[in-house]
């Protein structure tokens, strides 16, 4: 069993006010949309829970076809944030070790580039099962750092590849936890991939390279985080000596693992 690092925690109060900007330029991430879309029609899910929901990104995308959803997350500051973005579906504050929800009561389940944020994410494995009805379903989606083909931030700021590796369970460690609590029939899917390519100095004003677009970044020192921009700043400059141009990629999916109760 992958041996995971200690709890790492982000200030998510902090950057929750610029969290949002994540989904704007292209990055909606409409093969999540499109698969919970699916789940919650293929389930007939009447009672939905997000676990983690930050900003309330996909609070608003199922609302419509869901109106019993209900958001948790820890952090004040993305329950705010969802709050003023979208004033009418529930919010609860609360952990993923520990859901504040009765037995057997959802539908489905879901948790979206959350779940490394989690101090012990097999026992929101365990509680997502005791909530969920029978024949309700659990889905976890994530990036796996261990299968990212490549991406600007890995190659440019020291330890954050490492650090991924360790934080983020691997897909098949996931699927055991489920396995081990109980889950009848799990399987794997791919919900979503980015293919981003910025050119030059346009990888300067994106999003996930600001030091809290990411929690890769958010986790750094200053030092750390500085010395990261100045290679790439010295890369851009040395590209432009050379009249050459520089790409900076990122390739990755998402995929999800789901549990059927």
């Amino acid at each position: 069993m992958q041996r995971l690092l200690p709890f790492m925690r982000v200030n998510y109060d902090f950057i929750a006010p610029n969290y949002h900007a994540r989904y704007a330029s292209g990055n909606a991430l409409p093969g999540i949309a499109d698969l919970l879309h699916a789940f919650v029609r293929d389930l007939n899910a009447q009672k939905i829970l997000e676990v983690g929901c930050g900003s309330g990104r996909w609070l608003d995308e199922l609302q419509a076809i869901a109106p019993h959803i209900i958001g948790l997350d820890f952090s004040l500051g993305m329950l705010s944030q969802a709050r003023q973005r979208n004033n009418t579906v529930p919010l609860t504050r609360g952990t993923a070790k520990q859901l504040p929800f009765e037995s057997s009561l959802f539908d489905l389940v879901f948790c979206i580039n959350a779940l490394h944020h989690f101090d012990q994410p097999q026992n929101f494995i365990a509680e997502s099962y005791r909530a969920l009805r029978r024949g309700g379903a659990l889905i976890a989606i994530n990036i796996d750092p261990h299968n990212i083909g490549t991406w600007c931030v890995y190659d440019y700021f020291k330890g954050t590849r490492e650090t991924d590796l360790k934080r983020f369970p691997k897909i098949e460690g996931l699927k055991e936890w489920m396995r081990e609590t109980g889950f009848k029939k799990i399987e794997t899917r791919i919900a979503d991939h980015v293919s981003s390519h910025k050119i030059g100095r346009d990888v300067l004003s994106d999003h996930f390279l600001q030091k809290h677009g990411t929690s890769q970044l958010a986790l750094l020192s200053d030092k750390a985080y500085a010395e990261g921009i100045s290679k790439i700043e010295a890369a851009i400059a040395a590209a432009e000596s050379r009249n050459e141009e520089i790409v900076f990629a990122a390739e990755f999916s998402f995929p999800a693992v789901i549990g059927y109760k």
